[in-house]
């Protein structure tokens, strides 16, 4: 406890905006003033006018865009650090996230995994915003960010360790597919139950805050998740304690199966930044360079101004939410395929390459057949790998064993001993 004080008595108070002095001399209300100086509405005019003030009289937040869908830039007033080398990552890591998720989808389908969820029409979101970080920024990330890892480093092997749950798998088998965690990438465990990791990205953020650490936190969530309690509380504590959190909000048109014109009657989720003090920008998630544009100057702020940025970035979900799910059953076949026709972020960065000549239609072919080798081989190495073990699901619990849990443990024991034709243990790594 004296030493989390003597760090909390080391924060430099020009951070914040006011100090109690001026805060408390700023609710004072000055004779004859045309301004409200309550402390709920500072700098409110007064008004003789009873108006109310709606929504649809003020034009809907724009959409910032570096390059059209033709791959031909459209903001020429700036020039993004993204050389060759960068850009063609960038592109790679697209695609094997595209080609990944096509096996693993196909092979849920198969029966060879249990679940599983796609990221298409999102890789740029994922990708671009990646590529705007450091290597140490604390991620949070929900279950459509593999492109981040991806680009992060996360390995083949590691993802169908975490996706077969063998004992490879950091989660040690204990979590649902597509549940990825690195301690080495500095990725927090994801989590199944919608947006929990939003206000645990704020507390890392607070901490990161208090070392006066020369990072930030980056915390991904969908539009659905936007319509959970834990989103409007995360994002007050970020914007009245100023914590370093970039959150970005992947708009793909659906949570489920439930279109955004039925989760909300707003501006989409960049108003709620705005509604909250948070300075806010949307962005064309389809549009990889701007994503990486936006990400890079809301990571400036967040670690030099320490506060808050939301990004919205615009996209559509063209695969089903899950294996789970069948999307065709509340939205059109011809819709989908529509979006996959028109504006692909894959395709669209693949166009802006070609015109630089870094990339060609050689190189796609070669590519795309060698990343399916590479995905199969990791596949296939992963599926033959054991389970973790048994006694493994008594461990992680205490930092010791209670004597509770030792008594369960020889109770199972015991019923392995007694009944071993009902226990198929082969699979697994180790005894108990």
């Amino acid at each position: 406890m004296r030493r989390l004080i003597s760090k909390q008595l080391r924060l430099p108070i020009t951070r914040r905006s006011f100090t109690v002095t001026s805060a408390h001399r700023g609710i004072r209300q000055i004779p004859d003033s045309d301004i409200v100086n309550f402390p709920g509405a500072v700098r409110s005019r007064f008004t003789t006018e009873l108006n109310f003030h709606r929504p649809q009289d003020d034009p809907a937040m724009p959409t910032y865009r570096y390059i059209n869908s033709e791959g031909v830039i459209v903001d020429t007033s700036r020039e993004l650090d993204i050389d060759e080398a960068k850009a063609r990552k960038m592109y790679k890591d697209m695609v094997t996230t595209s080609v990944m998720d096509m096996i693993m989808y196909e092979s849920q389908r198969q029966g060879r995994i249990s679940f599983y969820m796609v990221s298409a029409g999102e890789e740029g979101i994922a990708v671009g915003s990646a590529a705007a970080l450091d290597k140490d920024d604390v991620i949070y990330s929900q279950y459509r960010e593999q492109g981040t890892l991806m680009y992060r480093g996360y390995t083949l092997d590691e993802f169908m360790s975490q996706l077969f749950a063998n004992k490879n798998d950091y989660g040690k088998g204990r979590n649902m597919p597509v549940h990825y965690m690195s301690e080495r990438l500095r990725l927090y465990p994801i989590s199944s139950t919608l947006a929990t990791q939003i206000p645990h990205a704020v507390g890392a953020a607070y901490a990161l805050k208090m070392e006066s650490s020369p990072n930030i936190v980056v915390c991904y969530f969908g539009e659905g998740a936007a319509s959970e309690g834990d989103f409007h509380a995360a994002l007050n504590i970020a914007a009245t304690r100023d914590c370093p959190v970039v959150f970005i909000c992947r708009n793909n048109g659906y949570a489920i199966s439930t279109p955004t014109l039925e989760q909300y009657k707003g501006d989409g989720i960049a108003s709620r930044g705005i509604g909250y003090g948070i300075e806010t920008i949307r962005v064309d998630g389809n549009d990889i360079m701007a994503v990486y544009a936006v990400t890079q100057a809301a990571r400036e702020i967040a670690l030099k101004q320490q506060k808050p940025v939301l990004i919205e970035a615009m996209s559509y979900r063209v695969s089903h939410h899950s294996t789970s799910d069948d999307s065709f059953a509340y939205r059109a076949k011809v819709d989908v395929e529509e979006w996959k026709r028109r504006d692909n972020p894959i395709t669209r960065f693949r166009k802006w390459l070609e015109t630089k000549e870094w990339w060609s239609s050689d190189e796609e072919l070669s590519f795309r057949t060698q990343v399916r080798k590479d995905i199969l081989k990791a596949f296939s190495k992963a599926e033959r790998e054991k389970k973790p073990p048994v006694g493994d699901i008594f461990s992680d619990v205490f930092k010791e064993p209670t004597p509770e849990l030792r008594e369960q443990s020889e109770q199972l024991k015991e019923i392995l001993r007694k009944y071993p034709e009902e226990y198929e243990l082969g699979e697994y790594d180790k005894s108990l």
